[in-house]
């Protein structure tokens, strides 16, 4: 990206932070300006003050305290207004950052929510929060020098003006410096806007990393690979730490550079001055003023240095946060609702990630089991049934609608999904089956409880539904863990219930017994991803998968006897049983 590139990137940045919220901008440019106002005003005073009140003084040797109090009083009371104008552009600077950032995280946060699972499986949890974090602080950055530098553009022009209305020498030098300020800009820029971006990149990996030993702390401990983890690790904050150090160097020659232009030109203009005050076209006034005045422009040019100096990792994060929020939405524009009464799943020969024209249908109330060898592809079907997974060809119906056509909401109210591996909230078991849903009272709780064999163990717990779980149910066994994601699922009175495996660490005998106290209550239509025998025979219709494709369909005992593939698979889960 050149420097015309990033300007324009950084101008359209800090024009939406402006648009976000304007108020909180308003108060702190408000401020900004009046500090503008009182610091151009306050050269001419002071410069008249040291030509009119001190130098006279000086020169007959006697004192006028009235004049003297008089000219404090004005410097005083200028000084004041000065400390209320500084604090509302700094009050007004930081909630504009605050607000900015926390308006930014929300929209993240809403955004992911709302982004379909197949994006999710393809960004790490890691980039994810990088980028509500990390990437967020570094898009709002500008915002707590924004207000003030563009006052000090006003500062700079009256500055400027002012310079040329005591002596045009002395407003050519003031010219000089800001040609000045934008070459280090634009060399500073070239240098630092790759590092930016391949920092902010590089913190999102090493979030990655961090989230993913975290999450896998007992497989390292257990395999005792902790030194390797801590070796991935380390690797990749050194990379971090060498981009950051970097980066460093470059803002180590930029901000010393910037800190000097000022003071230069003060030089400048004393030594220009003084040649001008031989020359007999300056007074003592004009040169004071001058030099104050220049003196002046040191924290102007300052705050539009941090700010230009933010720039190019402000446009890095923002990239990366515009590129979560552009992410195409769990269900496209003119999406679909979906009627009452029960539900029909069909897929009509699909096609993706294994599956070869796949075509299956589970009736209204119907309990279909998918059963196949590893890697069949049972999971797939199940994930593509439940809209995890989009199908590269053919078609999934649930209710006679494309599911990729119904609205997110239509498609949560009428679909179920529960996984092998559950997710449990660190919250009570009310919040965890209920998540706050209308119309899922204690009542309804306690029945998907007791649908999912669940309300035994709850019940034993020392608080009920209001027992805390810990983190991910850490209070709780894998079998327990499994029937509460059931109950929650059945909480929502779905129409269709996709289990993938969900019951694989509940007790055979449990776990037919969920299925069968599902069929007797008159539950959803049914997909089961199943491998014991007692739960396969409960279903009305088995789908047998192998390589992808369906090999055959059929009541469990007409398989048995018409599929020696099956027989043998079965023979096999038997076994695994017994032992």
């Amino acid at each position: 990206m050149t420097t015309r590139e990033l300007m324009a990137a950084g101008t359209r940045l800090c024009g939406r932070m402006i648009r976000s919220e304007p108020r909180l901008f308003a108060v702190s440019l408000g401020g900004a300006c009046l500090v503008v106002l009182l610091s151009i005003g306050g050269a001419f005073v002071i410069g008249a003050v040291v030509a009119d009140v001190v130098a006279p003084m000086l020169d007959s040797g006697r004192a006028d305290a009235g004049l003297l109090a008089f000219a404090a009083a004005v410097l005083v009371g200028l000084s004041a207004l000065k400390v209320l104008g500084i604090f509302s552009r700094r009050l007004g600077a930081v909630h504009l950052q605050q607000s900015l950032q926390a308006r930014q995280r929300k929209r993240i946060v809403r955004k992911y929510l709302s982004l379909p699972p197949a994006w999710h499986r393809d960004n790490p949890t890691g980039a994810l929060l990088s980028n509500a974090s990390s990437d967020v602080d570094a898009a709002a950055s500008p915002a707590g020098s924004l207000a003030y530098a563009m006052a000090t553009v006003a500062l700079l022009v009256g500055a400027l003006l002012a310079l040329f209305a005591v002596d045009w020498t002395l407003g050519l030098v003031g010219l000089v410096v800001f040609p000045g300020l934008i070459t280090v800009f634009a060399a500073y820029s070239r240098r630092v806007a790759p590092r930016h971006r391949l920092s902010q990149a590089t913190r999102a990996q090493v979030t990655a990393l961090a989230h993913e030993s975290f999450d896998g702390a007992l497989t390292v401990k257990v395999l005792g690979r902790a030194d390797h983890q801590t070796m991935r690790f380390a690797a990749k904050v050194d990379e971090l730490r060498a981009t950051l150090v970097s980066i460093g160097r470059a803002r180590a020659w930029h901000d010393p550079a910037i800190d000097a232009l000022p003071q230069l030109g003060t030089i400048a203009v004393l030594v220009v001055g003084a040649w001008r005050c031989e020359q007999g076209a300056l007074g003592l006034s004009e040169l004071t003023t001058a030099a104050f005045l220049f003196a002046l422009l040191d924290m102007p040019i300052r705050a539009i240095g941090w700010l230009l100096g933010a720039m190019p990792r402000a446009v890095a994060g923002a990239e990366r946060v515009d590129r979560v929020l552009a992410a195409a939405d769990d269900a496209p524009d003119g999406a679909r609702g979906l009627g009452g009464g029960p539900v029909e799943l069909r897929l009509q020969r699909v096609s993706v990630r294994g599956l070869r024209d796949v075509s299956l249908r589970v009736a209204p109330g119907r309990v279909v089991a998918l059963v196949g060898p590893t890697g069949a592809g049972k999971s797939t079907v199940a994930a593509v049934a439940a809209r995890l997974l989009p199908p590269e060809s053919g078609a999934v119906l649930v209710g006679g609608v494309d599911a990729r056509e119904l609205t997110a909401e239509a498609h949560a109210a009428a679909v179920a999904y529960v996984p092998q591996v559950p997710f449990v909230f660190q919250d009570t078991v009310r919040a965890n089956v209920g998540l706050d849903r209308p119309g899922v009272d204690d009542a309804a709780i306690w029945q998907a409880l007791a649908v999912a064999r669940a309300d035994g163990f709850v019940r034993a717990l020392p608080q009920g539904l209001d027992t805390g779980l810990g983190e991910r149910g850490a209070t709780l066994s894998g079998g327990q863990r499994q029937r509460l994601a059931l109950a929650r699922a059945l909480a929502g009175r779905p129409r269709l219930l996709v289990l993938d495996d969900a019951t694989s660490a509940v007790d055979p005998v449990v776990e037919a017994d969920v299925v069968a106290g599902l069929r007797a209550a008159h539950g959803p239509a049914m997909l089961v991803v199943a491998t014991r025998r007692p739960t396969i025979s409960l279903a009305d219709e088995v789908v047998f998968l192998d390589e992808g494709r369906v090999v055959a369909v059929g009541a469990h005992h007409e398989l048995m006897a018409a599929e020696p593939g099956y027989r043998d698979l079965l023979a096999a889960y038997d076994r695994k049983v017994a032992a």
